[in-house]
């Protein structure tokens, strides 16, 4: 599978793909979180397609002091091969060439499977607290 910065054509396919993964939510809009890192000059969406079809996708930005990752996502029937550590090297690549000297990424509380793949890739928990706010409304 070829891993490459999505293409024009793509964000409907890719969106479905991360509906099917449990990743969207109501309060995030995954058009506009698409939209804007596909426009961002700190940001990109990279996809693994082959022939079948879109296998999977990881975003990834830069903010010049930490690198993040987000929607890292692999077809449920692709899932167990390899994908998505192939991904996190792709975003871990994307990253170091733009100077990052950190990875961060963000897992919901609940979800201990991504976890242990973060885990078992070498990532480990920080002694943080994440705080936030809406500010759209």
């Amino acid at each position: 599978m070829d891993i490459r910065p999505i293409r024009d054509g793509e964000d409907e396919a890719v969106i479905a793909l991360w509906t099917a993964c449990g990743l969207t939510r109501p309060w995030n809009d995954p058009v506009a979180d698409l939209t804007l890192a596909k426009g961002g000059a700190t940001s990109a969406v990279l996809v693994a397609a082959d022939d079948a079809g879109i296998g999977g996708t990881i975003m990834v930005g830069f903010d010049g002091h930490r690198g993040w990752v987000y929607y890292l996502a692999v077809d449920p029937g692709r899932r167990r091969r390899g994908l998505g550590r192939s991904l996190m090297a792709a975003a871990e690549d994307w990253l170091m060439v733009r100077g990052a000297p950190k990875l961060q990424l963000m897992v919901r509380s609940d979800n201990e499977a991504a976890v242990g793949f973060y885990q078992r890739l070498g990532l480990e928990r920080q002694e943080v607290i994440v705080l936030g706010r809406r500010l759209d409304g």
